[in-house]
């Protein structure tokens, strides 16, 4: 039975499971986990009531799309090819699709940028530029990629940044392990790109010249914890005088037996010389045992309404965290939903809170809830 504290559930649309959740002028958008089914446009301008309006299909199998952003009517998809569902179709371009969805009813591809490899991942969308993690021919995993979307019918890379190691044909060489190197995703706040880059930890990067990103910090504490970083959010308002970064890790991929996944607390004021202070999780979660790898911490809402950020926490589904004490985060609100159907467990994946504070949870297999505070 669904556990819910804080917490009211408005409404469930029964979908193919996400593994991202946008809201814009009152439509959801959904990029699902697995195809066939790319993205699933919602209209959710009465909470209560939501009507599907249309599912994108992928043009390809053995590939997803399960990442959208959307501003100004254009629509970003990411385009990847994944491993457990085989070799894609032939013919598959890896990359990111441009859509007009000016009427959401009635999304038009319009254009597509191609990339290498398995293409890319999660990205942010100022409405300008895009800032990806993808595949670049030259490079081992992941970078980091700026687009310039201005044009939507011309996109144009204006920058990107590697960790040290992964320009192979440039005849660099890891420190670590290859495949522990990989960009996850890039979030802008100013001039500064705060990325997640797996198990080799984060970077702090000065994007003030776009075409030179050029790295301020970095950190890592995954040999410890022995999970990857998942997401590196700036909060957009002091705390107690810092100027902080939540930083929360992916229960999965794990390189030892260890703890569920945490979400952690940097204080970034001076970013070159960035200090972790504080961390979060949950109760009854020993750190100390190794746990099956979806028990702890997955990703935040990304954009931040309030000191209460809500965070998804796979098989625990949803909480909320209060951060106006950054030194003591504490849980204010949670939901863990029912299993849905066909599935053993909930897998809490991805958040979104809106302007009127309606919290949107994707589940990983199947299922959007959506949910107010009381």
């Amino acid at each position: 039975m669904a556990k819910i504290n804080g917490l009211r559930e408005i409404a469930y649309v029964d979908c193919k499971g996400g593994g991202q959740i946008e809201v814009s002028d009152g439509i959801a958008y959904v990029g699902h986990t697995e195809g066939p089914e790319a993205t699933t446009i919602i209209d959710i301008k009465d909470p209560a009531s939501p009507k599907v309006l249309e599912t994108v299909m992928c043009a390809h199998g053995g590939v997803h799309a399960h990442k959208v952003r959307v501003h100004d009517g254009i629509m970003l998809t990411n385009y990847e090819s994944i491993g457990y569902a085989g070799e894609p179709d032939a013919g598959f371009q890896a990359g990111l699709n441009i859509y007009d969805v000016s009427d959401p009813a009635k999304p038009k591809h319009i254009n597509q940028w191609v990339t290498q490899g398995k293409g890319v991942h999660r990205f942010t969308y100022d409405g300008r530029y895009a800032y990806l993690s993808a595949t670049v021919e030259g490079f081992t995993n992941r970078i980091v990629v700026i687009m310039d979307l201005a044009d939507p019918m011309n996109p144009q890379e204006v920058g990107r940044w590697w960790w040290p190691g992964q320009w192979t044909a440039g005849g660099e060489e890891p420190n670590i392990p290859a495949e522990h190197i990989m960009c996850h995703h890039p979030i802008r706040m100013g001039d500064k790109l705060y990325v997640s880059y797996w198990h080799a930890g984060w970077a702090i990067l000065d994007i003030s010249d776009m075409s030179n990103p050029t790295c301020l910090s970095r950190m890592s504490w995954t040999k410890t914890t022995g999970v990857p970083t998942h997401t590196c959010l700036p909060i957009p308002f002091p705390l107690r005088g810092m100027d902080v970064m939540l930083v929360a890790d992916e229960d999965v991929a794990k390189t030892k037996p260890s703890g569920p996944a945490h979400l952690w607390m940097v204080n970034v004021s001076d970013v070159e010389n960035p200090m972790p202070f504080a961390s979060f999780q949950l109760d009854g979660l020993d750190t100390g045992t190794p746990m099956p790898v979806q028990t702890g911490c997955h990703q935040p809402g990304e954009v931040v309404r309030s000191t209460e950020i809500p965070v998804t926490w796979f098989e625990n589904g949803l909480r909320v965290v209060d951060i106006a004490d950054p030194h003591a985060p504490k849980e204010v609100a949670s939901f863990v939903p029912d299993a849905p159907e066909g599935f053993d467990k909930p897998l809490g994946n991805d958040v979104f809170q809106d302007e009127a504070g309606i919290i949107y949870l994707i589940d990983r297999r199947r299922g959007l809830h959506l949910l107010e505070r009381i």
